[in-house]
């Protein structure tokens, strides 16, 4: 691998804003792959719980691996980062990630299944601190908001990815299906990694290296200032986490809706992000971060209380797509943030913040809803939307 310090010369004849473009189309189509691998292999999940006959507890349990190792690894990752840079790093993750895809439907227990995740999360970890670091990067070159547009990639490679396998799966096994997105993953790797590894990283080489020295060690300040970011990331990420595994609930047992419609549930808060993000560089150019952010969690927590506590069926996917517009944008904020402040090593806080966010969310609504009720525990995503809107208006002399 080369050095961060060390920079591929530009082809001949291009120009830097011809590389900055170059650089802004590889980097999308790697944030379009992590969410097509990811989403096929989540929805296959039922049917590798089948294979490996566990239990609805032990399955929980086992899927902790992603989480587990997505947030270990991730600190790790942007250490990686600084020392040989966020280009080389996305290239190896990305093979890693379209290896370990194929492993989880060669497992016949849970406790294989979670040790196979564990080196699947590590590598989903890595590549998003790693990309979300060279991003942050190209976003500074260009001075421009274009995050968001990244995000959206994630985003519509999501929704690719689980059509094709709510496509497939009654008719090719889990095995053939992930191997398939193994050959996938590894061959658009092959292909864009070559480009990405031949393009030069954005900042000058000296700047590129002092920048990432000072972010080795953050003073007091600059720390708190990306825990905050990092904070606001844990807040939206909670709403991801929350209304990805308990929005269908909610719909089919609080609203008595049939199966097929409530499944529309997640859809409707997916495509609404989606398109969220797709105009999100419009809107930061327009509203700024601060407003961004702010009317974003306002948002977000007025449309999940309608979708937590509305009468019908029909308003409460109104809540849910209102909720995904509001969120969009705040997580790619926050990292972009982060990342401007402490370079990959405040990517990989603030990721590692997110993630905990969208690990807790599931559990926490679980035990709320014992306590309480479903609706009831829903409305902590509204909360803490609220909460997310506050923390970013208060980070306004921060956060242009």
């Amino acid at each position: 691998m080369r050095s961060a310090t060390s920079s591929p010369a530009p082809p001949h004849g291009a120009t830097q804003g011809d590389n900055l473009t170059r650089l802004r189309a590889v980097l999308t189509v790697f944030f379009a792959l992590d969410g097509f691998i990811f989403a096929g292999w989540v929805v296959r999940i039922p049917a590798i719980k089948e294979q490996t006959g566990a239990s609805s507890s032990a399955l929980g349990l086992a899927l902790l691996g992603v989480s587990v190792g997505a947030v270990v690894t991730m600190m790790l990752t942007g250490r990686l980062c600084h020392r040989y840079g966020s280009h080389p790093v996305t290239v190896v993750c990305g093979v890693l990630l379209s290896l370990s895809v194929a492993l989880p439907p060669l497992t016949h227990s849970a406790a294989a299944l979670g040790a196979v995740l564990l080196i699947f999360g590590a590598a989903y970890g890595g590549i998003n601190v790693a990309f979300n670091s060279a991003a942050v990067d190209l976003v500074a070159a260009m001075k421009r908001p274009i995050m968001p547009s990244f995000h959206a990639a994630f985003s519509l490679g999501g929704m690719i990815g689980a059509g094709l396998g709510a496509l497939i799966a009654g008719s090719v096994s889990p095995t053939v299906h992930l191997l398939g997105l193994t050959v996938i993953g590894l061959l658009v790797t092959a292909v864009t990694g070559r480009a990405l590894l031949r393009l030069e990283p954005p900042a000058p080489p000296r700047e590129r290296h002092s920048k990432h020295s000072r972010s080795e060690r953050l003073t007091p300040r600059t720390r708190g200032l990306v825990i905050v970011f990092g904070l606001i990331a844990l807040c939206t990420a909670y709403g991801e986490g929350a209304l990805a595994d308990w929005g269908a609930l909610h719909l089919e047992q609080d609203l008595n809706t049939h199966p097929g419609v409530a499944a529309a549930g997640y859809s409707c808060f997916a495509l609404a992000m989606t398109l969220g993000r797709a105009t999100g560089t419009a809107l930061l150019e327009r509203l700024g971060r601060t407003r961004t952010l702010v009317a974003g969690g306002a948002t977000a927590a007025v449309g999940m209380l309608l979708g937590a506590l509305a009468p019908s069926v029909w308003a409460a996917l109104l809540g849910f797509a209102v909720t995904g517009i509001g969120l969009a944008n705040i997580f790619p904020v926050a990292v972009e943030r982060a990342g401007a402040l402490a370079g990959a090593s405040g990517v990989a806080i603030a990721s590692t913040f997110g993630y905990t966010g969208m690990l807790l969310g599931p559990p926490a609504i679980g035990f709320m809803a014992d306590w309480f009720t479903l609706p009831t525990a829903l409305t902590s995503v509204a909360l803490l939307a609220a909460v997310a809107a506050v923390i970013g208006f208060s980070t306004r002399r921060v956060v242009t």
